[in-house]
This record gives C-alpha cells, structure tokens and sequence, in this order.
C-alpha cells in the first residue's frame, strides 16, 4: 500500500512539472550617460604648525582656525556647508635632528555653491594661514535630476535592444518587463579641462587668470533587463 501511494504522488507531480511552461523571454543590457558641467566645488583645506611645546602650536593652529572660521562666514557661506574635517596634535621624532617636536592640523571642507567666488575664497583662505590645499571635488546642484534622466535613457536603450533582436523572429514581439537590475553609478573624475574663467588679476592686472579646470561629471545608469517575447 505504501508503495502505491509513493507511485501515485510521483505520477501526480509528474503531471504538473510537465504542465509548467517555461516562459520564453530576452535578457538585455542598457546604458544612459550624461554629462553636465559641474557648478558646486567641495573644498578641502588644511593648517598644520609644528614647533618645541605642544600648546603653543595647538595655539598657533587655533588663532589660524579661528581667522579662517570668521572669513568663511564673513564671505556667506552657511554654517551647514562647511565643516572640520580632521584635528590633530601629536609628538613627532625628527631623525635628522634627533629632536621631539609637536605638530598640529586640522582640515576644513566647505561646500561652496557658486564656482565664480572658487579664486577669491582660495586666495582668502591662503592670507589667514591656511597652508595646505587636499583637494577639490566637483558637483552638481541638480544630480538626482540628471541620474533620473541617466535611468531613463538606459531602460530606453534597452528596450531598442530588445526590439532590435527581436524583429528578426517571425512573430515574436517584445513584451512586459520581468526582471530590471540596476547598477548605476556617477563618475566625478579630475577635470577633463573644460576651462572656468575667473575674474582674478593676473600680474598685469589687465587679463583674468583661468585657474580653475571643471571639467565635466559623468554619469552613468545600467541596467539588465528581461522582458517577455510575445
């Protein structure tokens, strides 16, 4: 009796594997890319004093920080769109010497929203003693409004794929999407040198200086998607 009713399940499931249908479909990839011209900066600027006694250079870098913070706000930046980074103090062996000494840093990041003020605030922040420029990364204002734009455009191409592949197969269409797998991501790579003129005198005091190289953010949606052939 045990065996009939093992052999009746089998059968049973048997039947309904042979009745599930393998749903027939196209896997394709998509790209969307755009480039825009940045209009924000991400400046990251730092001080750093060494000297004999510990408290006199965190006093020095204070005074310097402290000169730095009033300009920042003085110049009408938002008190969100800057902030201290990194803080240090410790004591250092210099082996040519063979003396301790003590260094002090701190790092300052602003965000600064219009490019056009980029040359005045930096000359600014090098005269109150700033002495290290790290780095400045470029962005954009409308970025989640271009990644929209970038995600739409790869389903596009995707979609054209499909259909490209497809129109091939005697009565065969493109239908519903199944499955969508997004790995999108923006590039902000050192400028490509697309020029920014800026209104600082060179030594002539006639022709503006061109200090500053933008460039281009790149950004950039893929996407696989699988769609239903009807």
């Amino acid at each position: 009796m045990k065996n009939l009713v093992t052999i009746l399940l089998f059968s049973v499931f048997m039947v309904q594997a042979q009745e599930v249908k393998t749903v027939p479909q196209i896997s394709v990839s998509g790209e969307g890319k755009i480039k825009v011209t940045p209009d924000e900066a991400v400046i990251t600027v730092a001080v750093e004093n060494s000297g004999k006694e510990a408290i006199d250079v965190k006093k020095k870098n204070d005074e310097i920080v402290d000169k730095v913070l009033k300009l920042i706000k003085q110049r009408g930046i938002s008190s969100v769109d800057y902030q201290t980074q990194r803080v240090n103090l410790y004591k250092n062996y210099d082996y040519n010497t063979k003396k301790y000494n003590y260094i002090a840093n701190q790092t300052i990041s602003i965000h600064l929203k219009d490019l056009s003020r980029y040359d005045k605030l930096m000359l600014d922040l090098v005269d109150s003693g700033m002495n290290s420029i790290q780095g400045v990364e470029f962005k954009s204002s409308k970025i989640k409004e271009y990644e929209s734009q970038a995600r739409k455009k790869a389903m596009l191409d995707a979609n054209k794929k499909a259909e490209d592949y497809v129109s091939v197969l005697v009565g065969q269409k493109v239908g519903k999407a199944l499955v969508i797998s997004d790995n999108s991501f923006t590039n902000y790579p050192r400028p490509v040198y697309a020029e920014m003129k800026t209104m600082v005198m060179s030594d002539e005091g006639s022709v503006p200086q061109e200090t500053l190289a933008i460039g281009e953010i790149e950004i950039i949606s893929n996407v696989s998607v699988s769609f239903v052939l009807e």
